[in-house]
This record gives structure tokens, C-alpha cells and sequence, in this order.
């Protein structure tokens, strides 16, 4: 029998126990990370924040972002990403709740970077957890699956917040969106499981394919050198895909926590509720052209271009948008711009597990998405502060075209192409087994 006849005789639980819980997860640190860029348009003063304070609130998070992405990531490889993970929900939701009750523009950066720290390690461990789950040929689709969670977060939680806002307090709001996190805490812990061995709704012959295709792409991958994990983050594919994720990521949102207020502009200051729903539009055209790429990725094994191409349409749209007057016209390219800002994710996160054992991509993960999500400081205070200066968010939005022209250039330059080559193992090798 052929490998590909073997994929398709074996049921695939895993797509629908795994990735939903996880995606359902993500979907509310999410939501507890993006819901103040829906809020802020309307906080009508409250806490006497300027454009600047606006970006640092929604910046600051991503410096509390960094400090436990390494330790999160070895944890959750060495001991388990289901505990890791469970631990990081219930903390999170705590501190999201806090981000409701501040009483000072000091406390709530404080609140925000508490908030920060503790969704930091998330992204990791559960990276970690799908590379126990998928092998290498179908990681882009589960990432991309997996990440979907992010526009989907938004299609469906920013019309929530805005018709929250119209019935509520932002303080209720962000108190009120603390709480499902701690919910689905109960959910996560008896659904998820660290090994396709350890779950109970799997079928043995699932398992066993899995355990077997995952060694086998192990095997395939080159030795670490020294089997150290300093060694594993020296290697300058490491270091070029940090480059590359930091610029990425100084667009991605600077240009997602400012959209709310672009549209806010658009419709002539509208309600919270038609802000929200609008907001959604993007972000759905975004999950869409997601999958899509990530599906093609993993046909192709272009992984570069995969990344590399959409965010070129990306720095286009977010130019076109400078320079066009109608809300027509505005409102279609900053849908091409979400989608195409989203597209990257799945083929993205792809990469590090072609490149690196298993032994050594926790700390690799940690490390590109730790401080790779520093732009996520960068774009949105940018956005505020140039605004503030020049009265004006057209040189923010230009500045955040330029910071994903650099991540292009990373992207195609830094890597070599041998080294984006999607490497068949030998289960996949094999004709017959």
C-alpha cells in the first residue's frame, strides 16, 4: 500500500479533537490580546490617553510577550505542552480580567504587559504540541488550521465587543471577556493529550502511523550540531527567520490595532456595533486566503514564496490605501492588506520543524517568536506616535510597508532555496509498505 493510500484508509481524529480545542483556545488569548483595538476608539477619555498611550497599551503587551516564550517552549517539550498550557490559560485569564479594573494609564500598561507575559508562552507549546500530532507533509495545513484562530478571533469577537461597548463599559468588557479563558481551562485538560499515545479517542493504527512518520522525518532532518540548543539558535537560518518575523510582525500590527479606528474614520465616527461588524469583513477574507496558501504551501513545498508573495500584495494595499479618498476603495484594500498580512502564518511556522530536530526546535520556536513579536511593540506605537507628530496616519502606514519590504527581502534573500525544499522522509520515500 502507498503512503498516500495509507493517509487516507487511517481515520484522522486528530484534525477534528486536536486542532479545534487548540483553535478555540488561542481564539480567546486572542481575543483578550486584540479586544482593547476595538475599545480604545471609544474609551471617550478615560484614562487620558493620546494616540502614543494608545500604542504603548497596545505595544507593551508584546514586551511582557517575550520573557517566558523559551522557558514556556522547553517546558512544555521536556515535560508537557498540555500542562504548560493549561497553567498559561488560567494565569491569562486572570490578568485579563485585571485589565478591566485599572484606575491609571500606568496600570493598565502594567495590566497589559501582565497579560503579555503569561499568553507569551502559548504560541510555543502548542507548536510543540502539533509537532507531536501532524507530521512535517501536513504541518503547514494544521498551523494554518491551528492559526486560523487569529482572524477568526476577530470575524467573531470584534462585532461582540462592539455591541458589548454599546451596552456596557469597556472596564465590563474587558472584565467580562477575562472569564471563558477559565472556562475552557476545564475543556483543554481532559481533551488534549501531549502524544497521540496518550489519548483515548485515537485508533491504535492512527497512532502507530503517526509515531512512525514523525520518527521518520526526525531521521531525515540533519544531526544538530554539538545537540545543543545554543547551537540549535546559531544556525543563521534561526537568526534570518527571527529577522524575518520581527518585520512581519512590526506591520502585522501595527496595521490590525489600528484598523478599528481606520474604519471608525470611514464611517463618520458609527456606532460600536457597525465599527465591529465592519471590522469583521477583513479578517474574513483573511481566513480564507490563510488556508488557502497554507494548503498550496504544502502541495508545493514553497515555502518562501508562500511567505514572500503576499506580503508584497501586503505592502501594495497598505501604499493604494494612502493614496485613494473613497471609503469604497479604502474599506477593499484594507481587506487585501489583512489578507494579506494573515496569509504567511501556516508556511511560516512550517520552516523551523523542516530545519530543526525535535530536541532543539522548542528553543528555536521560542526564540523567532519571542523576539519576532517585538514588532508587535514596534508597529502599533509607531502608528500612534507618527500620527501624534505629523497629524496625519499616512506616514505610519508608509513606515509599516517598509518594515515588510525588509521582511520580503529576508525571506528571499536569507534563505537559501535548498534549505525551504520540503525533504521527503523515508516513510514518504517508500512505494509500497
Amino acid at each position: 500500500m502507498t503512503t498516500d493510500a495509507m493517509l487516507r484508509a487511517i481515520p484522522a481524529k486528530r484534525w477534528m479533537y486536536v486542532i479545534p480545542v487548540a483553535a478555540f483556545m488561542y481564539m480567546l488569548a486572542y481575543l483578550d490580546r486584540n479586544n482593547v483595538s476595538v475599545i480604545l476608539p471609544y474609551m471617550d477619555g478615560a484614562l487620558a490617553l493620546s494616540n502614543a498611550d494608545k500604542g504603548m497599551v497596545g505595544g507593551i503587551f508584546f514586551v511582557g510577550y517575550v520573557f517566558l516564550q523559551i522557558p514556556a517552549a522547553v517546558l512544555a517539550q521536556r515535560w508537557s505542552a498540555r500542562k504548560t498550557v493549561v497553567l498559561l490559560m488560567i494565569a491569562w485569564g486572570l490578568a485579563a480580567i485585571l485589565s478591566g479594573l485599572v484606575q491609571s494609564k500606568t496600570q493598565f500598561y502594567a495590566a497589559r504587559f501582565v497579560l503579555g507575559l503569561f499568553e507569551g508562552g502559548v504560541w510555543p507549546a502548542v507548536l510543540i504540541l502539533l509537532a507531536s500530532w501532524f507530521p512535517l507533509r501536513e504541518r503547514a495545513r494544521a498551523n494554518a488550521l491551528w492559526m486560523a484562530c487569529l482572524p477568526l478571533s476577530s470575524i467573531l469577537m470584534a462585532p461582540l465587543s462592539g455591541w458589548m461597548l454599546d451596552h456596557a463599559s469597556w472596564r465590563w468588557v474587558l472584565v467580562l471577556q477575562g472569564v471563558p479563558p477559565l472556562l475552557w481551562a476545564v475543556v483543554w485538560w481532559f481533551a488534549v493529550a501531549d502524544r497521540p499515545a496518550q489519548a483515548r479517542w485515537i485508533s491504535r493504527a492512527e497512532a502507530d502511523h503517526l509515531e512512525r512518520s514523525i520518527a521518520a522525518d526526525e531521521a531525515a532532518k540533519p544531526a544538530a550540531r554539538g545537540g545543543s540548543y545554543l547551537d540549535a539558535v546559531k544556525q543563521r537560518s534561526v537568526l534570518v527567520l527571527i529577522g524575518v518575523y520581527f518585520f512581519w510582525i512590526t506591520g502585522f500590527y501595527g496595521f490590525s490595532l489600528w484598523l478599528p479606528s481606520v474604519i471608525k474614520e470611514l464611517t463618520h465616527d458609527g456606532s460600536a456595533t457597525e465599527v465591529g461588524l465592519l471590522t469583521a469583513l477583513p479578517f474574513t477574507i483573511a481566513l480564507a486566503v490563510m488556508i488557502a496558501n497554507a494548503g498550496w504551501s504544502d502541495r508545493t513545498g514553497k515555502r518562501r514564496q508562500a511567505v514572500a508573495l503576499p506580503l508584497l500584495v501586503a505592502i501594495a494595499a497598505l501604499l493604494l490605501g494612502q493614496a485613494v479618498d473613497g471609503p469604497y476603495a479604502r474599506m477593499a484594500l484594507l481587506c487585501v492588506t489583512a489578507a494579506a498580512v494573515y496569509a504567511p502564518y501556516g508556511p511560516f511556522w512550517a520552516i523551523p520543524g523542516q530545519l530543526l530536530r525535535f530536541e532543539v526546535v522548542a528553543v528555536a520556536l521560542g526564540l523567532i517568536n519571542a523576539l519576532g513579536n517585538l514588532g508587535g511593540f514596534a508597529g502599533p506605537y509607531l502608528v500612534g506616535w507618527l500620527t501624534d507628530a505629523t497629524g496625519s496616519s499616512v506616514t505610519g502606514f508608509t513606515v509599516l510597508a517598509a518594515f515588510l519590504a525588509v521582511a520580503v527581502a529576508l525571506v528571499t534573500i536569507g534563505l537559501r532555496p535548498k534549505e525551504q525544499a520540503t525533504r521527503r522522509t523515508t516513510v514518504e520515500a517508500a512505494e509500497e509498505v
